[in-house]
Formats: structure tokens, C-alpha cells, sequence
């Protein structure tokens, strides 16, 4: 088996080429990023600890409020469960809120040696394209994530678990679902990040039992 960089030095800077995983889920007033009001964010932080393992050592999450002019879908409402204009929330602006998030991620990618940030999200396409949209709007011109690359939790729970809905991958790798918590920003966020690190955890120890197939071992056919 020949040793891989991360083989050598199992530190995240040599897992992702250089990219630091960031679970971010995001909580809005419909689907459409341009239109639609942004109204939660959620970042999760992994590190790599000293076997070699991902594991959570930090999380924020942030109220939004809606950008003027920002279409609120009264369907998403209804399923968030959110009022975007209650005073208990405490929301912030878009802009403050992105400048917290990005802050925090930036911090993090400097502390543990890596180049950039990369989403990771459960059907990512949705989180990334708000958070670029929202970035766009308020002309933040540093985003520390990667503007179009993802980890999608969708595709590796249904290749670990069977499983492409998130309750259902978090419960068939034996960890808890609480349906009460569900489609908070910051609950979904922890949860997908957990299945994240589970799946890659339970990978690289595969890998380092088993290596890669032998030459002469037999090989799907290729198409």
C-alpha cells in the first residue's frame, strides 16, 4: 500500500488538499437565493485530533434579518417556524451576520494550516447558493468557501448507510434524531456534521485495515 501524504502527516491541511471542512445549514423564507430572505445561519467547526480522527470543537449560529425588499414565502415560514421580525430573536443584519460566520470560519482555517474553507451541507446546493447570494448582496469580497465546491452529506449517507434523508442517515448510524429540534439551523448543522465525521472516520479506518485493491485483484469492468 503506498502511503498518501495524510498516511505520513494525518493532520487536516493533508486530508482535503488543503481545505477545511465547514458544515453550514441555513434557514430561509423560500428557495429562490436572489429573491428570498436569508433569516439563519449555522457554521460548525472540525478539527483533527491527534489520531488522526475528525471530531466538532466549535459552532455559531446566527439570526438574519431580511434583507429590504426580501420575499417572505409564507410556506417556508410556516415549515422554519420562524418569525423573521420577532424581538426575541435578536437577528442581526445580513451583513453582520455573514462578517460573524466568515469570520469564525477564517479564524479556524488559519489555525489549523489549511488554504480555504469548503462547504459541507446536507443537499449543499441550497446553503452555498444562499450564502453567495447574501455575500454578493452586502459586496463582501472575502468568502472564505470555496464558491462552487462541496461535500454533500445526501450522497455519502446513502453510499455509508443506504440513506439520503438526513433523519434517516443521522438514526442508521446510530446516532439520535429529535424531529422537535429538526429544521433549526443549528440542529441541523450538528447532525450533519456528526454523520460527516462518522463517515470519513469510519473510511479512513477502513482504508488503513484493508489499502487499496491489488493489481492482479479483479476490477469492475470498465464501461
Amino acid at each position: 500500500m503506498e502511503l498518501t501524504e495524510f498516511d505520513k502527516n494525518p493532520r487536516m491541511v493533508n486530508r482535503f488538499r488543503g481545505y477545511l471542512p465547514v458544515i453550514v445549514d441555513v434557514e430561509t423564507a423560500g428557495f429562490n437565493p436572489v429573491t428570498d430572505a436569508l433569516l439563519e445561519v449555522s457554521a460548525v467547526i472540525v478539527h483533527m485530533n491527534d489520531d488522526g480522527l475528525l471530531e466538532i470543537v466549535d459552532s455559531k449560529t446566527i439570526h438574519v434579518v431580511p434583507f429590504e425588499g426580501a420575499n417572505l414565502e409564507a410556506s417556508a415560514l410556516a415549515f422554519n417556524g420562524i418569525d423573521p421580525y420577532h424581538p426575541l430573536r435578536l437577528a442581526v443584519s445580513e451583513h453582520d451576520a455573514l462578517a460573524k460566520i466568515f469570520g469564525m470560519v477564517r479564524k479556524a482555517v488559519r489555525e489549523q494550516d489549511c488554504q480555504r474553507a469548503i462547504l459541507v451541507g446536507h443537499n449543499p446546493a441550497f446553503d452555498i447558493g444562499f450564502l453567495n447570494a447574501a455575500a454578493a448582496r452586502q459586496g463582501i469580497k472575502r468568502n472564505p468557501f470555496h464558491p462552487f465546491c462541496t461535500f454533500d452529506t445526501a450522497t455519502l449517507g446513502g453510499l455509508a448507510f443506504g440513506q439520503t434523508v438526513l433523519a434517516r442517515a443521522v438514526q442508521s448510524a446510530g446516532m439520535s434524531w429529535d424531529n422537535d429540534q429538526a429544521h433549526s439551523a443549528l440542529y441541523d448543522a450538528e447532525r450533519t456534521a456528526r454523520l460527516f465525521c462518522r463517515v470519513v472516520n469510519d473510511w479512513d479506518r477502513l482504508r488503513k485495515m484493508d489499502g487499496p485493491p491489488d493489481e492482479g485483484q479483479t476490477q469492475p469492468p470498465e464501461p
